[in-house]
């Protein structure tokens, strides 16, 4: 069985993210940039399927620039088979990827696809169930654990009152959750095999899909700066505060 992992290339989750002075957007030049951390749990997850002998290649596909190829590398070091780069250097939205997605998926004929629940990006959490409204196929989101059978996949979800376990019938889409795994870090030697393995190149074209953007940014802003707190001398003066000038009491 296949597997794919779609992953994306985001600013690198240690940067301080710094707004342009006119604010268009999100400044990229000279910014590290890495994998997305939803994304390296889906990979990790993947290929711990395979070592378990339930699935027998892992595709790893990205939707970007030629520089997303680095991101593809980074999830053949850890262990993925090959790699597709559909190549298009405009911002493509979660419906347009997943479009391009269900082309992949027909193409490739997976039985599990495995993404994160979001980029850290966007953070918009669309594009695992827009894929499986277009492929009509079942939906485990947010996983924290995922057992795997014959033709099923049990997967733990995390909800607002705690946990959900749901079971799916395969092909299936599960998208990942913080603590369904910890991945792995790519050794030396796999870092050296990666550059040896295939990545096709493909465009939006290849899938029909146009990347016309259907929302619009009209202003990006940084969060305003936190307000220095006080000392207090007593609990009463804490008490008023709270009442007369936070309003939360």
């Amino acid at each position: 069985m296949k597997i794919l992992v779609p992953v994306k290339r985001v600013v690198d989750y240690n940067v301080k993210v710094r707004v342009k002075a006119d604010g268009s957007g999100v400044e990229l030049a000279n910014v590290k940039m890495s994998m997305n951390p939803f994304d390296e749990i889906a990979v990790e997850e993947a290929l711990r399927l395979k070592e378990a002998g339930k699935a027998t290649e892992i595709i790893v596909v990205s939707i970007g620039p030629k520089q997303s190829t680095e991101t593809i590398r980074t999830g053949l070091a850890m262990g993925a088979d090959r790699g597709i780069l559909v190549q298009t250097d405009d911002i493509v939205e979660p419906l347009a990827v997943a479009k391009v997605l269900k082309g992949i998926v027909e193409e490739e004929e997976p039985g599990l696809v495995i993404l994160g629940k979001q980029a850290i990006d966007d953070d918009c959490n669309q594009t695992g169930q827009m894929l499986a409204a277009l492929l009509g196929w079942a939906q485990g989101t947010f996983a924290s654990k995922v057992d795997l059978g014959d033709s099923t996949v049990d997967v733990t979800r995390e909800i607002d009152g705690g946990l959900q376990t749901v079971k799916l019938n395969m092909p299936a889409i599960v998208t990942t959750d913080l603590r369904l795994n910890e991945p792995r870090y790519a050794s030396l030697p796999n870092i050296m095999k990666a550059k040896k393995k295939p990545i096709a190149e493909k465009t939006l074209a290849d899938f029909g899909v146009e990347a016309t953007p259907r929302l619009k940014v009209l202003k990006t802003a940084e969060p305003a700066s936190r307000q220095a707190g006080v000392k207090v001398a007593s609990v009463d003066e804490l008490v008023s505060k709270l009442k007369n000038e936070a309003g939360v009491l």
